[in-house]
């Protein structure tokens, strides 16, 4: 998916950057939910933590990656999300302690969504906040989409230092660690060590296509903007 996304994309017009970056420069505290205009991609998934690439980069508060992580956590695109996930084990039966019925995709979503939400705090807000990392999501928005879909999945593993500069990722990756790690206190079967590096495996990649969809998204909107338009034309 990842690869035609980046090459429908290629050609693309990247948009004028000049109004966010500016915004951006103007407002050091201000938050990816103030400075991108797109809260949700495909009017579900939550955008909160997107901000477009600023001239001159400038760290966010404790307070407010807090924002960013509860903005996520508690968005009703989270919820669709967690049910989606939900009836997806439901039907490929995972986790069979759960059992079958409502009451069995009642204790699905509510795992799923905790997975969610104890990810989101753990990743946007807890550790960037105690390592001084910076978990908003920069898009890049210019070059070429190969170059766009490198930068994407790269950003997984490298993020900025509030002090300036760039660094592993640490909030990522061992945020969804210790995120896994507290969710075998709520899976009736437990999680052995196999299952757990499955589940952050899993957790990584759900946050990668999330980067390149993130990166991508405003593209895809605009193309889909200008065919909307000139299929309204033609029907006038």
């Amino acid at each position: 998916m990842a690869l035609p996304l980046a090459l429908l994309c290629q050609n693309a017009p990247s948009g004028d950057p000049a109004p966010a970056e500016a915004k951006a420069k103007n407002d050091s505290s201000a938050s990816s939910a103030d400075t991108h205009p797109d809260k949700r991609i495909l009017w579900v998934i939550p955008n909160f933590r997107t901000s477009e690439m600023p001239e001159v980069y400038k760290p966010i508060s404790a307070k407010e990656k807090f924002k960013i992580a509860g903005l996520d956590a508690w968005d009703r695109g989270t919820v669709a999300l967690a049910a989606a996930f939900a009836g997806e084990s439901q039907i490929s039966n995972t986790e069979p302690a759960f059992g079958q019925g409502v009451a069995g995709y009642a204790r699905r979503f509510g795992t799923a969504y905790a997975d969610f939400v104890i990810g989101d705090y753990m990743t946007e807000g807890i550790y960037p906040t105690i390592l001084h990392q910076d978990p908003r999501y920069f898009r890049k928005g210019r070059g070429s989409g190969m170059a766009r879909l490198g930068y994407a999945v790269g950003q997984i593993f490298w993020t900025h230092k509030d002090s300036g500069g760039t660094q592993f990722n640490y909030s990522e990756v061992v945020g969804n660690s210790t995120a896994v790690a507290i969710s075998t206190a709520y899976y009736p079967d437990g999680r052995n060590a196999a299952d757990a590096v499955q589940a952050l495996g899993t957790q990584l990649a759900v946050d990668t296509a999330s980067n390149i969809v993130k990166e991508f998204w405003p593209d895809l909107e605009r193309k889909l903007a200008k065919r909307h338009a000139s299929k309204s034309a033609d029907i006038q």
